[in-house]
Formats: structure tokens, C-alpha cells, sequence
């Protein structure tokens, strides 16, 4: 209810008042002279009618009042009337609102309950499909069975040809050992040693890859120094039957040098981070190099073209090493805990081996035969097609390095321990052992190697001297070559005869 309509009621009211008022004056003076006359013979009762004159005009008074209260809840009662009609208004303009949202809802809850028939029906579709290929996999599942049985009878197999072999190679072992007592009885020493390489290669030298090599001398001359890289050379490794030496260092490029003449006949750009190893394809086509980067390079070694980056592992690569039966094939390992097998064909990373200890170094023993050495202590050997490691043994507290002779009948370790073990691939067992006063690895960094003939082992050593150690001797009594300033961190022993030894600024040559 507006103001407008409220004082008009007042205004009503009091015009009510007015007339009710006026009507009773009228009436008052209408009657006055009756009431006069009927006043002369009863004076006696004025008084008391009097009084009952002023009682009925209190309770007109009254009366009065009580029909202004009404008055006022007459008014208050239509205002709250217009009220409710304004709020039945609203209330049914809602009502009309939910009536139009209850149809959309209705015609949405249509299109729902359509579109959960079609879904019904695609799960029906689905649940059959699964079925089908439930029943495939059970076949495949029969076929795995069945295969998984020819596998292990192939392997039952094949380890009774391994206990064929190794009942041949302890028969050689002890044909080996009776010829040795025999010599010894006759103490011929010309005929001992001849003996001696021809019993100890008997089995070796019908193995597919074996190469006859002559006695390598032992080197005692400095004959060429190369100052090679700026910041230190890392790695040193000569090309397969070949005098040409490469090298890698701090300087981030890899160089290919003459060790007849010292001088430089190639330099490899393109590397990011230092050089940790190096590598070299049995066909001398390809260089690779392991860096502090994460990242491997490979270079073509004619015309130094980079051929291609690979990357994969996210730590520093610490050894490379290129399978000397398949030219394709490199594995390398770093300190992410992995060790990778890379195809140079395609770029690519074949597979992962994942390792509890990082690898500080690796060797291909054969083509698929992989040796690695960690911070654990242990030597392992992996198969590279099933990345599973098949043989294990305590080496050293900290295997540092770990090399693999030319004809693979031996494995070189090094480690912080300052000791060199030789180990023999086929039963893991060390067979040799070199250590000498004042030999100390270089860290993780040393790298031995062994001679070409497989008769002497070169480590260089913390106070710049390298050691050589004859396999064949049994005083154990070293050679030692002087003239580096500082730590000889690599060696390398060239398969026509040179040994190479680099510290952290040059270069030696030694013959």
C-alpha cells in the first residue's frame, strides 16, 4: 500500500468522525426542549439523571475510541491485504519461472536419457569387443606357454653345450698344467714360455676374431711429445692397426695425430663439454666421443664431417666404447646409473640397462657382450640383446677403468684400491695381479691398457711415472718410465708398437 492510499483512508476516517459528531449535536439540540420540559416536573431527579447524562456520554466517548482502534486496524488490515496481493504476485510470476524451468529440465532429462541409451549400447559393443580380444589374448597367452617351454628346453640345451665346453677347457687346463710341470722338470726356459703361449691360447686362437700378433717390446724412449689440447687432454686412443692417434681434452675437440712423425692431421669441432672417452668403429670410420655435456658426438673420420649427437642420458657420460664385431653398435654409461646401446645408422638408442651403481667405465668383450665397471666394487657382464646382467665379481673397492685385450682372451681393471687385476672373461676369475709402491691410480680418471700381444699392462700413475708389468713374469716387478710433470691420466697401446701416455698437458710417444 503507497502513502496516497494510506492518508486517504485517514482523511475517510475523519470525515466519519465529523458527521457522527454533527448528528449528535443535531439530535442534542432536537431534544433539548423535551428534555427541558420533562426537566421542570422532575427536578427532584436531575441530579441523577445528571449522572446517568455524563456516564452515557463516557461511554460514548469510549465507543468513540473504540471505532478509532478499529479504524486504524481497518487501515492497517488493508495495507497488509495489499501487501499479500503484491506478494501473491511475485509468488506467481515464480511459479510461472519454475513452470518454464521444470519443461526445460523435462526436455533435457529427454536428451539424457536418449544419450544414455546410445552409450548403453556402445558399452554393449565394447563389452563384446573385450570379450573378443580376451579370448585372443588367451590364445596368445597359450602360444607364450608354449614358447616360453621351448626356450627353456633351447636353454637346457645350450647349458649342456656350455658344460661340454667347459669340460673341454678344463681339460685344457690341466693338459696346460701337466706341460707346465713337465717343462719345469726339464727347466728349459725357451721351450717353457713357448709352451706356455701355446697351451694358454689352445682353445682361444680357433675363436672367430682371434689375431696372431707379435711379441710386443717392452718401450723405455720418449720419442715424441705433443702439447695436444688447452685445459688437459681426458682421453687417448689409436685407430685399429693403424698409427694414427686421437685425443680429446678440456678444449671441447678431438684431434688425430701421427704417432711416427707428432703431427696433427685432423681436428673434430662441434663438441660441447670436455672429453671424457673416446671410441673408434672396428672399420675406422667413425670417432666418438663421450662428454660432460650429457651428450655423445660422432665424427666421420674422413673429412671430419660430424655425423651425429646422440643424446638420451641426463648426467655426465663417462665411457664410450664401439663393439669390435659390429661397426654399428656402441654402448656407452654415465652417471645417471644407465648404461646405452646406441646404432650409428640410425642415431638412435636401442636399448637401456639400468644399473643400482653408476659405470664408471665399459668394454665391448664380443658382439654382444658387454663388461662394465662400477663404484660398487664389481665387475659385471651384460648381454646387450636381453640388457640383463649374466655374471658378476668383486673387483675392487672402486673399479676405475676397465679394458679389454685385443685377441679378448683378458679383462684390465683398475681401481682405488691401486691395484690391476686381470680377469679371464670365460670364468670371471682374476688371473693376474700388478701393483707396485708408489703406483696410485689417478681417481676415476686413470685408464690402463694392455699390450697388443696381451703380455704386458701400461698404467700410468699420480706422480707422472708409468708402470709396465710383464704378465709373464712372476717377480712382479715393473718397469717404470719417467718424464711426465703430472698425473698420466690414459694410456694407449697402438697395435704396430708405439705406447702412448697423456697427462694433463702433453702427449708422450714411447718406443
Amino acid at each position: 500500500m503507497t502513502m496516497v492510499e494510506a492518508e486517504a483512508g485517514k482523511e475517510a476516517i475523519r470525515r466519519a468522525l465529523r458527521s457522527l459528531r454533527r448528528r449528535h449535536l443535531v439530535e442534542e439540540g432536537a431534544h433539548r426542549p423535551a428534555i427541558e420540559a420533562l426537566a421542570r416536573p422532575f427536578a427532584a431527579q436531575a441530579v441523577e439523571w445528571k449522572e446517568k447524562a455524563e456516564k452515557h456520554e463516557l461511554e460514548l466517548q469510549q465507543c468513540y475510541k473504540a471505532q478509532s482502534r478499529l479504524s486504524e486496524q481497518l487501515v492497517t488490515e488493508i495495507e497488509e491485504g495489499k501487501a499479500s496481493k503484491a506478494l501473491l504476485k511475485e509468488k506467481e510470476t515464480l511459479i510461472t519461472t519454475m513452470q518454464t524451468e521444470l519443461e526445460q529440465t523435462r526436455e533435457e532429462n529427454t536428451q539424457l536419457k536418449q544419450s544414455l541409451e546410445e552409450k548403453t549400447s556402445a558399452l554393449d559393443l565394447i563389452i563384446q569387443e573385450h570379450q573378443a580380444v580376451k579370448a585372443e589374448l588367451e590364445q596368445a597367452l597359450t602360444k607364450q606357454k608354449v614358447a616360453e617351454d621351448e626356450n627353456r628346453n633351447l636353454i637346457d640345451r645350450w647349458m649342456l653345450e656350455k658344460m661340454k665346453d667347459a669340460e673341454r677347457l678344463n681339460e685344457a687346463n690341466a693338459m696346460y698344467e701337466e706341460m707346465v710341470l713337465k717343462l719345469k722338470s726339464a727347466g728349459v726356459g725357451g721351450i717353457q714360455h713357448n709352451a706356455l703361449q701355446e697351451a694358454d691360447g689352445i682353445i682361444r686362437r680357433s675363436e672367430a676374431g682371434y689375431m696372431d700378433i707379435m711379441e710386443t717390446p717392452i718401450p723405455s724412449t720418449c720419442r715424441i711429445t705433443i702439447r695436444a689440447h688447452d685445459g688437459g687432454c681426458g682421453s687417448i686412443i689409436f685407430q685399429h692397426n693403424t698409427d694414427k692417434l686421437i685425443s680429446g681434452g678440456q678444449d671441447q675437440t678431438v684431434k688425430i695425430w701421427s704417432a711416427h712423425t707428432g703431427a696433427l692431421t685432423s681436428t673434430l669441432q662441434g663438441c660441447l663439454g670436455s672429453v671424457n672417452d673416446l671410441a673408434v668403429t672396428n672399420d675406422n670410420k667413425f670417432v666418438i666421443a663421450a662428454c660432460s655435456s650429457n651428450k655423445l658426438f660422432v665424427w666421420e673420420v674422413n673429412g671430419g664431417r660430424p655425423r651425429h649427437t646422440l643424446t638420451g642420458h641426463t648426467k655426465n657420460v663417462s665411457s664410450v666404447d664401439a663393439s669390435w664385431v659390429k661397426s654399428c653398435v656402441l654402448a656407452s654409461s654415465s652417471n645417471d646409473h644407465t648404461i646405452k646401446i646406441w646404432d650409428l645408422q640410425s642415431g638412435f638408442c636401442k636399448s637401456t640397462i639400468m644399473s643400482g651403481s653408476n659405470a664408471n667405465s665399459l668394454a665391448f668383450i664380443d658382439g654382444d657382450t658387454l663388461c662394465s665397471g662400477h663404484r660398487d666394487g664389481h665387475l659385471r657382464l651384460w648381454d646387450i640383446r636381453s640388457a640383463k646382467c649374466t655374471s658378476q665379481t668383486f673387483a675392487h673397492l672402486d673399479v676405475s677403468s676397465v679394458s679389454v685385450s685385443r685377441n679378448r682372451n683378458f679383462i684390465l681393471t683398475s681401481g682405488k684400491d691401486n691395484v690391476h687385476n686381470l680377469f679371464d672373461p670365460r670364468t670371471m676369475e682374476v688371473c693376474g695381479k700388478f701393483k707396485a709402491m708408489g703406483n696410485r691410480v689417478v681417481s676415476s680418471w686413470g685408464r690402463p691398457c694392455i699390450s697388443p700381444d696381451e703380455n704386458s699392462i701400461a698404467a700410468g700413475a699420480n706422480d707422472g711415472s708409468v708402470y709396465i708389468w710383464s704378465r709373464l713374469k712372476k717377480d712382479g716387478v715393473p718397469t717404470i718410465l719417467q718424464g711426465h710433470s703430472s698425473s698420466v691420466v690414459s694410456s694407449s697401446w697402438c697395435g704396430l708398437g708405439p705406447l702412448a701416455t697423456a697427462d694433463k698437458h702433453h702427449i708422450y710417444i714411447w718406443t
